[in-house]
């Protein structure tokens, strides 16, 4: 986060505007980093108001990181259609089971995915070497780990193995000499229910649906 604020001190180069020189560019290509935070939004299941082994269940965030190479193709001044190629996303979901005793039971539900995501971007005017910009667009995502996470099922819901999800975020752009920095903040949310329910797991038939949700800080090196 820090370079939301420290970014406007080391572009402010005056009388030096690098963003003409990338301006005449139609295209580019660059490296994106960035943290992740997701979580699920639940729907509960009719079983949970009979169930008398489970009272309560809540999802929490667990971290993650992204990966990715990202492509730029500009449309006119102000709008950008980005895609990435792909994006490889570490991320973590914990479910959180509260007991008749008030015991709480965590389940981490670890998962690698494979991201094809594509967004339209506006931008604004810029001002000398700065110009901040908003996105949105949707992603494709697959889990890598899903087969591998389904060996041990009896201590975790079942989550599918693919998901579509809308995202929208704001950002900067910097421009130095040699390429453009660009922090941003997404957020994601899944459209698609990707809890594959079976009543034979105490976990899982407490659980109507289940609903991605995430935030990613991201840092973008384009040139």
């Amino acid at each position: 986060m820090a370079l939301f604020f420290l970014g406007p001190s080391l572009s402010a180069q005056r009388g030096t505007f690098n963003y003409y020189a990338f301006s005449k560019k139609t295209y580019y290509f660059g490296i994106t980093l960035g943290y992740n935070s997701s979580r699920y939004q639940i729907q509960r299941s009719e079983t949970l108001i009979q169930n008398d082994s489970i009272r309560l269940i809540q999802s929490s965030n667990g971290p993650g990181f992204n990966l990715g190479i990202v492509t730029n193709i500009k449309f006119g001044e102000n709008m950008d259609l980005r895609f990435n190629l792909p994006t490889l996303s570490f991320a973590e979901r914990r479910l959180e089971y509260t007991l008749p005793t008030q015991e709480v039971i965590s389940r981490n539900i670890e998962s690698v995915f494979l991201d094809f995501p594509i967004q339209f971007r506006y931008k604004s005017k810029p001002y000398q070497d700065v110009r901040a910009f908003f996105i949105v667009g949707a992603k494709y995502s697959l889990d890598l780990a899903s087969n591998s996470r389904a060996r041990k099922a009896e201590d975790l819901v079942r989550i599918q193995s693919s998901d579509i999800l809308v995202e929208y975020g704001v950002g900067l752009q910097f421009f130095f000499p040699y390429f453009i920095l660009s922090p941003e903040i997404k957020f994601s949310h899944g459209i698609n229910n990707i809890h594959s329910r079976n009543d034979q797991l105490i976990y899982s038939r407490t659980i109507d649906k289940l609903f991605a949700q995430g935030i990613t800080i991201s840092v973008h090196f384009e040139g």
